[in-house]
Order: C-alpha cells, then sequence, then structure tokens
C-alpha cells in the first residue's frame, strides 16, 4: 500500500494553530488568575443589591477636643495649616480613609475623613479651639460594597479595578475565540451567548423603570 504524500502544512493552517493554542493558554490562566476577582465582585452584587437587608449595624462615636488657638488663627489672618490640623485629627483619634473635605470659615472649620464603610466629621470652632468628631462605621458588608463600587477608596483602588475589567474582558474574548476552534459547538455555543445577551437586555426593557 502506497502511503499518499502529506499535504504542506499552509500558513493559514499554522496561524490557526497557533492563535488557538495562544487564546487556550490565555484563557487558562487569566481565569485562574481572574478567579479571585470574579468570586468578589459576584458575592459582592449580591451583598450590593441587598444592601439594606444584609447591611449590619452603624456604629458611632462621638468624641470632642481641643486644638491650639494659633493653629485655628494663624498670625497675619493666614489660612490654617490643613495638612498638620487633618493629620494631628488623624493621629489623635486614630482616623482612617482620606481626607475628602476640608472647608475653611470665619468661625468655623470643616474636616471630613472618607473611607469604604466609613465616615468621620469634624466641626471645629476657630474662637473657642473646640472641636466635635463623629465617627461612623457601617460594617463589613458596607466596606465590600463600597470596594465594589470603588467609592471613597482612592486612585489605587480605582486603578485596581480597571485592571480587573481589563483581565476580564480578556477571560471572556478568548473563550469566544476558542469557541470558534470547537467546530462541534461553535454554533450552538454562539446562538447561547446571543441568547444570554438577548435575555439581559429584555429584562432591561421589561423590568428597568
Amino acid at each position: 500500500m502506497v502511503t499518499p504524500p502529506k499535504r504542506p502544512i499552509t500558513m493559514a493552517v499554522r496561524l490557526r494553530r497557533r492563535t488557538a493554542i495562544i487564546s487556550r493558554w490565555l484563557h487558562i490562566y487569566l481565569s485562574m488568575v481572574s478567579f479571585a476577582i470574579v468570586l468578589f465582585f459576584s458575592i459582592t452584587g449580591i451583598t450590593l443589591n441587598h444592601a439594606e437587608a444584609l447591611g449590619g449595624k452603624e456604629k458611632t462615636t462621638v468624641v470632642k477636643g481641643e486644638l491650639p488657638h494659633e493653629w485655628l488663627r494663624p498670625a497675619n489672618e493666614a489660612e490654617p495649616d490643613k495638612l498638620r490640623i487633618a493629620e494631628e485629627l488623624r493621629s489623635r483619634h486614630k482616623l482612617h480613609g482620606a481626607v475628602s473635605d476640608f472647608r475653611v470659615d470665619d468661625n468655623q472649620l470643616e474636616v471630613s475623613f472618607k473611607g469604604p464603610g466609613y465616615a468621620a466629621d469634624i466641626f471645629i470652632d476657630r474662637d473657642t479651639n473646640k472641636y466635635d468628631l463623629t465617627e461612623t462605621r457601617n460594617g463589613f458588608i458596607a466596606v465590600i460594597n463600597d470596594l465594589h463600587k470603588g467609592r471613597d477608596t482612592g486612585a489605587s483602588w480605582s486603578m485596581f479595578i480597571d485592571i480587573c475589567a481589563a483581565l476580564l474582558t480578556l477571560v471572556s474574548l478568548t473563550g469566544l475565540v476558542l469557541l470558534f476552534f470547537v467546530y462541534k459547538r461553535r454554533v450552538s455555543g454562539m446562538i447561547v451567548a446571543a441568547a444570554g445577551a438577548l435575555i439581559a437586555y429584555l429584562v432591561y426593557l421589561r423590568f428597568v423603570p
């Protein structure tokens, strides 16, 4: 029996095989890298959607104190040293988060610290040098919900969310590319993907006010 000669592998076939290998490699390893990310945003999607039912008890602490007069009314009518005041309050009362607001009025200073599930507001009387601090902690569920939304989380966490979004986009796209190499499931897979997108769109049209 004469063995027929092997057909030469064309450039198109090589490119297709190479694409399949790279897509499979990217899909597997990106899926493993983003596993915890998917799990976190899935769980917090539920807790965020049921924030009132799952939210813990809000803990509020009220503290009074006093600051040096020269900090509040510097000589020559200069502006108060905002950084010094904010960091002194942070150190003295173990405050968290970033300074989200610092208002200077003729008779009062207002300082606000914000973080995930956290807020601290301080009102300082510039004449008596006394201040009232109200610190609010909203519990673990509120913290992870704010992390999910990127609220009061700072620039680094915002960048992390962007990276997570890019990873999940790559996972989705490489999965779609791989589907085209599974010939027996390609059509049915595309139908299911389209059906999922259509269902989401119909739910939006029908139930979202």
